[in-house]
């Protein structure tokens, strides 16, 4: 599956699962364009990289949308695969004064941002034959029991039809959209959540009893299906939404 060459964008990268993608991809060979808003930790992956290009930036503005689109292409001369991974989870309840506040923040990152930024990589696509993947979650298919959670749901479900709808008006361009929808992950997520550091012990062992197979996800994992969806080796797979939860949707 060796992406030897081709020139990637992940968002989100700082951490996580942008951070496991965009170390994957330069393993494979790729040149990589990692993409956050925290330098310190972005700078922490760009260690382990190659050729790379490391923007801070804030997909949620068009002008650091069309920045990271550009300078990828004047660093590197093309585009080959845009993964949007950035995304947040904040919390709000419903009966929440700050929902909308909320669920606007939430949507414009998790769906606005992707729609956009797959807008402007599109002419660059069409160049390389290339190919978009969306980082969802199994929210979308499944609403979370974790009370506020609705947001993200709702934004996650978005993605997912996002997915589908622009694999199919890109098709006639040989452009691949496909999307992976991780379950519970080792991640970052409480934290940027404010939770204490020893109450995620408690949360992770919770997710853990929730999935068929008893586990959590390493990022790795994800990355690794994130790779092949994004290689030659899944050339006829366009419009599909990918689960890797564990067995979190069985139960």
């Amino acid at each position: 599956m060796s992406l030897q060459d081709k020139v990637a964008i992940v968002t989100g990268s700082s951490s996580g699962i942008g951070a496991a993608i965009a170390i994957k991809f330069a393993e494979e060979g790729a040149k990589v364009t990692i993409v956050g808003r925290n330098k310190e930790k972005l700078n922490n992956v760009a260690k382990k990289l190659g050729d790379h290009l490391m923007l801070a930036a804030d997909v949620t503005k068009e002008e650091d949308a069309k920045r990271i689109i550009n300078e990828t292409v004047k660093r590197f001369g093309k585009l080959d695969i845009l993964v949007n991974n950035a995304g947040a989870a904040t919390i709000a309840k419903f009966d929440d004064e700050k929902l909308m506040t909320v669920f606007d923040q939430v949507m414009n990152i998790n769906v606005r941002s992707a729609v956009y930024l797959t807008h402007l990589a599109r002419p660059y696509l069409i160049k390389t034959k290339g190919n978009v993947v969306n980082i969802s979650g199994i929210s979308g298919m499944k609403p979370q029991v974790i009370n506020g959670f609705l947001s993200v749901s709702v934004s996650k479900a978005a993605l997912d039809h996002f997915t589908r709808a622009v694999a199919l008006e890109l098709s006639p361009h040989g452009i691949r959209v496909n999307a992976v929808c991780p379950g519970p992950v080792y991640s970052d997520i409480f934290e940027n959540l404010g939770v204490a550091k020893e109450e995620e012990n408690g949360f992770y062992e919770s997710m853990r009893q929730s999935t068929a197979l008893k586990r959590v996800s390493d990022p790795v994992e994800i990355a690794d299906l994130v790779i092949f969806l994004a290689s030659d080796k899944a050339k006829s797979i366009t419009g599909t939404v990918s689960v890797s939860d564990n067995g979190f949707l069985l139960q």
